[in-house]
């Protein structure tokens, strides 16, 4: 049985995350991640854009007002990426995610993107990364993708890109 390519030209749109707190979850991605308010649906749903897109963050508590993060061991989102177009804009996003006060979690050197870690008030993973050019990318001897997971150093990082 051969198996239909995918179409070109499919990507990811928007994620859409149920919250406890919508103020507050809003609060999050509008002042410390730094999207805009687009839409709200009352007191249960928000929407939330990068560069006047209709939505790249839905926030809603449909089924989770006042609800708690799923317990570890069980399905469900691992994280969402946020991708910045330069090294020096996620540099700004990380200042401004570490001036709120938020901890993260990691930063990593994936070899084809530099990834900084961290959650949300509801506990989902954030990634917030910038991708090498393509051409940039680690290969292995068949040419196929090598990706690592390599620390690098966050602060140096930062003082690079003021």
């Amino acid at each position: 049985m051969s198996v239909e390519p995918r179409p070109a030209g499919p990507s990811v749109g928007h994620v859409h995350l149920k919250v406890a707190d919508l103020a507050r979850a809003t609060a999050f991605y509008r002042d410390v991640l730094g999207f805009e308010v687009t839409q709200r649906h009352g007191a249960q749903a928000v929407f939330l854009s990068a560069d006047g897109y209709h939505h790249h963050v839905g926030l809603n508590t449909w089924e989770s007002r006042g609800g708690s993060p799923p317990p570890a061991g069980s399905t469900g989102l691992f994280h969402v990426a946020f991708l910045y177009p330069t090294p020096r804009a996620l540099a700004v996003a990380t200042r401004r995610v570490l001036a709120a006060g938020v901890a993260l979690e990691g930063a990593a050197d994936h070899g084809v993107s530099l990834a900084i870690y961290l959650r949300d008030p509801d506990g989902n993973g954030i990634e917030l990364y910038w991708d090498r050019p393509k051409d940039a990318w680690p290969r292995d001897a068949q040419g196929g993708l090598a990706m690592v997971t390599a620390s690098f150093d966050l602060a140096a990082f930062l003082a690079a890109h003021p």
